[in-house]
């Protein structure tokens, strides 16, 4: 699915890549401005694969995408018969993927600007009901936001029912502030200092205080080591996973 999204051009270069020369050209290129981070995006991806999987047969009455943009986990991953999933973001990324792809009845595209609507409402004019188990996913998304955005989101996700489930990802603290680079000096420099689009981060030890502030229960969070041990050693490969980013899979309690 993931290439009716690509334009021609890109579309044509993705093509190429099925020859090991075009594709390990175009992972040098990924590597050189942040070390790890094609392996950390192949890893979380995975990993919030399995994750969802196993939150869906333990039991959600739906599924909420938040910032959902061109992701597909919800039309490739087999979704229980009687689970609604609602993708929400932008509303010029919610008419763009609707232009590219058929989108289910079982899928509801929500569109939102996370710093100026309200969530909950928005939500609910589209047939959500927050009193039942939801399953959250907000991958990628975080660093985008303010701080102020985030804790918008969170003050949502505070409402919402027991046993509901939360998978989301967030840049390091430390990596914004300049702090640790993790080799991704370049990276810095274009998405904080330059362009000042990632601007929300977390420490790994203040992640559970944070998700306590709003009635969340972290399970489990996979930085480089927990992934490289999980995905990467089984498989007998060497490829390096970044610690900028990490994964966090979280309960409402």
């Amino acid at each position: 699915m993931a290439i009716r999204f690509l334009p021609p051009a890109v579309r044509f270069l993705a093509g190429l890549a099925r020859w090991r020369v075009i594709r390990d050209l175009l992972v040098s290129a990924s590597e050189k401005k942040a070390p790890g981070i094609w392996g950390g995006i192949a890893c979380r991806k995975r990993y919030l694969d399995d994750m969802f999987a196993v939150d869906l047969r333990e039991g959600v009455d739906s599924v909420v995408v938040l910032g959902a943009g061109l992701d597909t986990r919800a039309y490739r991953l087999a979704v229980p018969v009687g689970i609604r999933v609602f993708e929400v973001d932008l509303p010029g990324n919610i008419e763009d993927k609707r232009a590219r792809i058929r989108v289910p009845d079982t899928v509801t595209l929500v569109p939102i600007d996370f710093e100026t609507d309200d969530l909950e409402t928005v939500l609910v004019e589209h047939g959500y009901r927050p009193a039942g188990a939801t399953l959250f996913v907000w991958e990628g998304v975080t660093q985008y936001l303010t701080e102020d955005g985030v804790r918008k989101t969170f003050d949502v996700l505070a409402k919402a029912g027991h046993g509901s489930r939360l998978l989301f990802t967030y840049v390091r603290r430390d990596f914004l502030d300049g702090e640790a680079m993790y080799g991704a000096d370049a990276l810095h420099r274009q998405f904080v200092e330059k362009k000042r689009i990632w601007r929300f981060g977390l420490n790994p030890e203040d992640v559970s205080g944070f998700l306590d502030e709003y009635g969340w229960r972290e399970l489990e969070q996979m930085g480089a080591e927990q992934l490289t041990s999980r995905y990467v050693r089984p498989t007998g490969r060497i490829t390096d996973v970044s610690e900028l980013e990490r994964t966090v899979h979280a309960e409402k309690r």
